[in-house]
This record gives structure tokens, C-alpha cells and sequence, in this order.
């Protein structure tokens, strides 16, 4: 490092900020750092990196957030390794910064760099590098989530959760399945159950049934949409009974679940939500009206379509007008 920052001797910008990015007041040395990141220039990131070591906390933690979106291809290893050394950081902002940037890189030659963090033992690292590999799609990240999933920190297994949810691993569902129904963090189990919209297996349908009934409504709600994901005929009792729910955001999930599921069933409970107070409600039960395509909803959505709200007016008239081609 001490070798690429002397070779920025020669640039003016630099220079000019050289005895401020040096000087013993941590405060100028953070607005220098701003001013020379401010730059733009690319030839600076090693002497933003360089900052990630300075002595004081909040000079290293605006280095960290600095850096990010600087991550070309060729500077991608060294980012992240640098980053990655910071979520063991003493200081919790710094560790957060880091954890950021991080998340926020695009080149995916940064990968290998993160791969031995996402077993590190520590587990805000662990959970930080999972998280970055997620948003990188490293393939090589599906082992190390896999194993990461019966960790103690329900940081660790949610981000282990969102790793194996965007590589659509086979293997992982029934591990899936387990934390949807059973894990005892609520937020680990909204994510396992909105990551097992990747497949219709047969571990699948009474993993998310068990999550329509979950404590936690964030949980059922997530349940609803990823059975309209899906489109699994078999959830349409079960989801017609949760449009009597006392939370109208999990009944909007299941009208629009019963809409792109098809089934003629569920035609009396989405006739009864047009008269829910949520207006947002009332429209996903009109759009699915339309979606079943049973003439039976006609009169229904003739009288949807003269809504005080316009969203739902609108969503009934084009509802009416698919009746009019089914």
C-alpha cells in the first residue's frame, strides 16, 4: 500500500490534501478524506483504503463508506479483503460501514475474497459476508450458507437463508422448510418461507401452510405471497379461510394468491372483500375476480366498479373486461 500511495505523488488533487489527510486532528482528516473521495478519481482508492487503518473510529468508518461503488474489477480482491477485515473492527460503526459497503459491491471477482468469512466465527462477520455474497451471486457461497443455517445468531441464519433463497439450491428445502415452520426468530422464518418460492416440492406446500397459521403476521403474510408465487392449487382452502383474517395486509396477499391460483372456490370470499374497508384490499379482490374469470363475480364487480376509490374502479372495470373474453 505504501508503495501505490507513493506513486500518487505526482497528483495534483492528491498533493494538495496530502498534510491534511496527515495531520493529527482526526476531523480534518475525515473532511480530507471526503474531499479527495469527492474526486472521483480511481487512482485514489488506495488512499482511501489506507484510511481504513488510521488510529481514530470515525476517520476509518468514513473510509469504509467512502469506498463503496468503487469496486472495478481490478480493485475488487483488494476492496474486499480490506472491508472484511473491518467487520472485526473495535468500533461498531466502522464494523456496520464495512458491513455496508460490502453489500453493496457489484463485481463478483470480489467472491473468493469473502468465501472464508462466511465461516468466520465471529458471527456479524459471518453474517456481513453471507449478506455480500448473496448480493454478488457466488455460486461457491451455497456450502457455507448450508452450514451457516443452524448457527446461534438468527443474524447468521437469515442471511444464510437469503444466500441459498437466490441460488435456488434443491438441497437446501428441507432445511428451508425446518426454519420456516420451527426456527424461533420470527424474521428467520418470514425468510425461509418467502425463500422456498423457488420450488413446488412436496416438502413445500405443508411447510407454508404450517406458516399461514405462523404467531407473527409478517410470517403469514409472506406465506400467502409465496403460495401465489408459486400458483400450488392445494393452498386455495386454506387461503380462502385467511381471507377472514384480522390483518387486512395478509388478506391482500391471499386475494392476490387466489387470483393467480384460478380457483372458482374462492369466489364468495373475494364477492365479500369488496366490501372491506382497506381500498387495497378491495382491489386485489377485484384483479383476482378477474383473473378466476367466473361470470358468477359480474354483478359483484358491476357494483365494485362505481368505487369511491378510483384504484378499485379501475381494477373492477378491467375485471369486468376480462369476463367479457373468457
Amino acid at each position: 500500500m505504501t508503495d501505490t500511495l507513493a506513486a500518487l505523488s505526482g497528483d495534483p488533487d492528491y498533493l494538495a490534501l496530502t498534510p491534511r489527510l496527515s495531520d493529527t486532528d482526526a476531523a480534518t482528516r475525515r473532511i480530507a478524506l471526503i474531499e479527495l473521495a469527492d474526486h472521483g478519481d480511481p487512482d485514489h482508492l488506495p488512499a482511501l483504503l489506507a484510511a481504513l487503518d488510521d488510529p481514530d473510529g470515525t476517520v476509518r468508518a468514513e473510509a469504509a463508506r467512502l469506498v463503496a461503488g468503487w469496486d472495478e474489477p481490478d480493485a475488487a480482491v483488494t476492496l474486499a479483503g480490506q472491508l472484511a477485515a473491518r467487520l472485526l473492527d473495535p468500533e461498531a460503526a466502522v464494523r456496520e460501514a464495512a458491513a455496508q459497503t460490502l453489500s453493496e459491491l457489484k463485481a463478483r471477482e470480489a467472491g473468493p475474497a469473502l468465501l472464508p468469512w462466511a465461516r468466520h466465527p465471529d458471527a456479524f462477520a459471518r453474517a456481513a459476508a453471507l449478506r455480500a455474497l448473496r448480493e454478488l451471486r457466488v455460486p461457491q457461497a451455497g456450502d457455507a450458507a448450508l452450514a451457516a443455517l443452524p448457527h446461534a445468531d438468527a443474524a447468521v441464519r437469515r442471511e444464510a437463508v437469503g444466500v441459498l433463497g437466490w441460488l435456488k439450491l434443491a438441497d437446501a428445502l428441507p432445511e428451508l422448510a425446518r426454519l420456516a415452520r420451527h426456527d424461533p426468530d420470527a424474521e428467520v422464518r418470514r425468510a425461509a418461507t418467502g425463500a422456498l418460492g423457488y420450488a413446488g416440492s412436496d416438502i413445500v406446500l405443508p411447510a407454508l401452510l404450517a406458516a399461514l397459521a405462523d404467531p407473527q403476521w409478517p410470517v403469514r403474510e409472506e406465506a400467502a405471497a409465496t403460495l401465489g408465487k408459486l400458483r400450488l392449487a392445494g393452498a386455495a382452502p386454506t387461503l380462502i379461510g385467511t381471507l377472514e383474517h384480522d390483518i387486512w395486509q395478509v388478506r391482500i396477499k391471499a386475494a392476490r394468491a387466489l387470483g393467480l391460483i384460478g380457483d372458482a372456490a374462492a369466489l364468495p370470499a373475494l364477492i365479500a372483500s369488496l366490501a372491506h374497508p382497506v381500498g387495497n384490499l378491495r382491489k386485489e379482490a377485484a384483479i383476482a375476480l378477474g383473473e378466476i374469470g367466473d361470470p358468477a363475480a359480474q354483478a359483484a364487480l358491476d357494483v365494485a366498479a362505481a368505487d369511491p376509490d378510483p384504484e378499485v374502479r379501475k381494477a373492477a372495470r378491467l375485471a369486468i373486461s376480462r369476463l367479457a373474453t373468457a
